[in-house]
């Protein structure tokens, strides 16, 4: 047998006199947390170093100084063969809910644009790309316990994909799937997020310290967040997500006829597609199929194509509320939406072009991805459960 290496690690690792330490503790009955206060290290330390180096050949799971030091070693050794290179159809099942294409409800494929050939440069925002799967590598992660519960060969975590994208010579996945990342960087990099502008037309009836207390509480279905993404040509796509499911409804704004074909007249029309006018009538369309207990508040930011918000509540009975100005963390659900619909719809793109079809198979596509915060449940399913808890309810009222 190789020997055993007790020379002093790096303080970042435990240290074989650590080892001990925690074995004679836990010996003694004492909790995580304990441990980690005496010897001044995380709880999420002591925990890992429990679970994943604990003697287990005599059937029960039995922590000793000796056999956890080896089993790090073990552990530590480097390089190691990428998990995705060695397992085919763990790779595939990355590989598809990655790069797999998108489909409408019915099951056929909608082709989206097509990009130019993918270079590798970390600008991927100004121009189309791919339409794709395009599951987050966390999300990825998860599900897999989901669906391969007793298959431990169906196992990564989401920061070995990521390694797997952005490390040359894993010899895993291609280097051009990040493109189908959320972000699409060929770099990992932060990005700042544009701010909203203040617009003039809210009043004090209609901020948001003014909605109801349960909208806030995303326990209660029915309350939505909304807003624009906008593409050249003053082309824009509504966008509209509830606050408790995450389900996403796109919203079409064609533009209207004599767009391009005379010059804009002062005060008239708005014929890019989402004026107050045409706003109005695509929510009105987008919310009209669902019952009045899943559409009953509306947050916006303060754009101005809900200037008729009056008139919006009015025809359907949904509230409307405005977010403070530069303040879009006051629509957390929907700022995080749209940042996952710009790999779809970029940023620098006409976004007219797209037929209403087209939206819903992306809408589609997003409602089917698990999501962490729902417990890897995806929105649509959440959805339905808020339908049937509601059609329940009403079968109830009647008896």
């Amino acid at each position: 047998m190789r020997p055993l290496s007790l020379v002093e690690p790096s303080g970042r690792y435990l240290s074989f006199e650590e080892r001990e330490e925690i074995a004679l503790l836990r010996a003694k009955g004492k909790g995580v947390r304990e441990i980690a206060r005496a010897m001044g290290r995380s709880p999420g330390t002591v925990s890992r170093e429990l679970r994943r180096n604990a003697a287990t050949r005599s059937g029960k799971s039995e922590y000793r100084a000796l056999v956890a030091q080896w089993k790090a070693q073990e552990s530590a050794k480097r390089p190691k063969v990428a998990k995705l290179a060695v397992n085919d159809a763990l790779r595939e099942y990355v590989r598809e809910r990655l790069a797999g294409r998108v489909r409408r409800p019915d099951g056929t494929l909608a082709d989206g644009p097509t990009p130019e050939p993918w270079k590798g440069l970390n600008k991927p925002l100004r121009a189309d790309r791919r339409w794709s799967l395009a599951w987050s590598p966390e999300q990825i992660s998860h599900r897999l316990k989901i669906e391969f519960p007793d298959d431990e060969s169906m196992r990564i975590s989401h920061e070995a994909i990521y390694q797997s994208l952005f490390i040359e010579g894993r010899g895993a996945l291609k280097r051009e799937l990040v493109a189908c990342l959320r972000t699409g960087r060929a770099l990992r990099r932060p990005r700042e997020r544009s701010r909203n502008k203040a617009q003039g037309h809210v009043t004090e009836d209609v901020v948001l310290s003014q909605r109801p207390a349960e909208a806030a509480d995303r326990a209660v279905p029915g309350h939505w967040e909304g807003d624009l993404i906008i593409g050249t040509g003053r082309s824009a796509i509504g966008t509209l997500v509830e606050r408790s499911s995450r389900a996403t409804i796109l919203v079409h704004l064609p533009r209207l006829d004599g767009w391009g074909e005379k010059p804009t007249v002062k005060n008239g029309p708005a014929l890019g597609g989402y004026g107050a006018v045409a706003m109005n009538a695509a929510l009105t369309a987008s919310l009209a199929d669902l019952p009045q207990q899943l559409r009953q508040t509306l947050t916006w930011d303060r754009g101005k194509e809900l200037a008729a918000h009056a008139a919006f509540t009015l025809d359907t009975g949904t509230k409307v509320f405005f977010a403070d100005p530069h303040s879009p963390w006051q629509r957390p659900t929907n700022e995080n939406t749209n940042g996952l619909l710009r790999q779809y719809f970029p940023k620098g793109t006409d976004l007219s072009r797209w037929s209403a079809a087209d939206l819903r198979a992306v809408a589609y596509t997003l409602n089917n991805r698990p999501r962490k915060t729902l417990g890897w449940k995806t929105p649509a399913e959440v959805f339905h459960e808020h339908l049937e808890s509601l059609d329940q309810a009403g079968v109830a009222s009647t008896d």
